[in-house]
């Protein structure tokens, strides 16, 4: 799950297991595996580092708990 912030500045947490495309429009506009539609203010590098860095410490827990 990763921190999002919508553009009327309310926060959400989104299963980033769900991302299909990430698209600069100029917003950023998420698209999901279930065709939901999400328009944030981070950009398209924010959100690859917060899911890459999701991923790491799933990674990490994983390996530490074997």
């Amino acid at each position: 799950m990763i921190k999002l912030t919508k553009l009327n500045g309310t926060e959400f947490v989104l299963n980033c297991e769900l991302i299909e495309i990430i698209e600069k429009t100029p917003d950023t506009i998420i698209s999901t595996t279930n065709g939901k539609k999400f328009v944030v203010v981070e950009t398209i590098e924010e959100i690859v580092n917060k899911v890459l860095q999701y991923k790491r410490s799933i990674f990490l827990f994983n390996s530490n708990n074997q």
